[in-house]
């Protein structure tokens, strides 16, 4: 039987919580306790009267949760205050994005916890299955956020994405044909936007192509067209990630001081460090800031705007992945390659090498 806590995320208005009422059940049908701290359900429209009634024990703050569970499951990285409760033995189960941390990387190895990033958990086939579901989600976000910062209430140009007959629409350009690019042009084609996704795998690329029937514009390659492309934009969406690493700077300055005024920046990637270089951390309190002309939106939690929504389909993807680590412990690591995959720390080690590279390169493993 295993101890399982949830804290209440306190991470500037981030209203997710790591288990559902569902989940909670789940884990106490197998037998495991379940100790959620007061109220990390609100946000999200879970109760504690509910998570009760589903077996679990209320505890009043998250120093408690910390100090019973033996399993920690939260939604986003530990914070200042968090990291002193984690302890040697312990197992983290959160997003942890370390490469865009690693101070916090360095931090979090002192305690000897083994923190394992849903970020980084990851299938044979290459399929990051905790990862996805919310890159669905700010993806889709990314392009209503985009067009509703594009009004000129907002700072932005004041165009209309979709246009109406007779004026032309707004012009999309996506940088990543993922998850996250292909969400957020499902949602500009559907707003009638005009939409270029740029990727740098032809397979990816042919799969958009027939996915969306010709109705995006598909680039291989990023440099020299996106250069030429970048000044007709209206939107720009950062959708680029290499699992565990920093993302890579695709779009320099001199490439955002081309772009239109009142053009709009909205880097999905930023909680890997950006793939744009005048982009940086913001915060549902303080989204936005201008660059040159051009806002940029750079909220690293962006499902944490709609809870309702993320929370759900995050339980959904990480139970299977929580009932084997409260069942087997840290040996569920060892017989799941994508589990195993998924360790970030251990044992004060900083053992994910797209992590080591960037807190220190005489770290990295093979």
């Amino acid at each position: 039987m295993a101890k399982v806590g949830v804290p209440k995320e306190i991470l500037d208005n981030e209203y997710r919580v790591a288990l559902t009422i569902a989940g909670c059940s789940a884990l106490v049908n197998e037998g495991h306790k379940v100790y959620i701290q007061k109220d990390a359900g609100v946000g999200s429209g879970l109760f504690d009267e509910e998570y009760v009634a589903a077996g679990a024990t209320i505890l009043p703050d998250a120093k408690s949760v910390f100090a019973e569970a033996d399993l920690i499951l939260k939604v986003k990285e530990p914070q200042a205050s968090e990291v002193p409760m984690l302890r040697k033995g312990q197992i983290l189960f959160t997003y942890l994005h370390l490469a865009a941390h690693p101070q916090l990387a360095i931090d979090l190895a002192k305690t000897g916890a083994t923190c394992i990033a849903y970020e980084t958990v990851q299938y044979d086939n290459g399929q990051l299955p905790l990862l996805t579901p919310m890159s669905e989600i700010a993806g889709r976000l990314a392009t209503q956020i985009g067009a509703n910062y594009l009004e000129r209430p907002m700072g932005g140009r004041g165009v209309l994405l979709g246009g109406v007959p007779g004026v032309e629409p707004g012009e999309v350009i996506i940088i990543g044909g993922g998850v996250v690019g292909a969400n957020a042009a499902k949602i500009a084609v559907g707003l009638g936007a005009r939409v270029t996704i740029f990727d740098r795998s032809l397979e990816r690329l042919r799969y958009l192509d027939d996915v969306f029937d010709g109705k995006v514009r598909t680039v291989f390659s990023i440099g020299h067209y996106l250069d030429n492309l970048l000044p007709s934009a209206d939107l720009v969406i950062g959708a680029v990630l290499i699992p565990g690493k920093q993302a890579p700077r695709i779009i320099t300055k001199d490439m955002v001081r081309k772009m239109k005024p009142g053009s709009v920046i909205v880097d999905v990637s930023v909680d890997q460090g950006g793939c744009i270089e005048t982009v940086h951390a913001t915060t549902h309190s303080a989204p936005t800031y201008v660059w040159e002309g051009v806002v940029h939106y750079g909220v690293a939690n962006i499902p944490g705007a709609v809870p309702w929504t993320s929370t759900r389909a995050l339980t959904n993807a990480t139970l299977p992945f929580c009932l084997k680590l409260a069942k087997f412990g840290y040996q569920a690591v060892l017989d799941d390659p994508a589990l195993n995959r998924g360790v970030n720390i251990h044992e004060g080690r900083i053992v994910h090498p797209g992590v080591a590279e960037v807190v220190n390169p005489q770290m990295a493993t093979a």
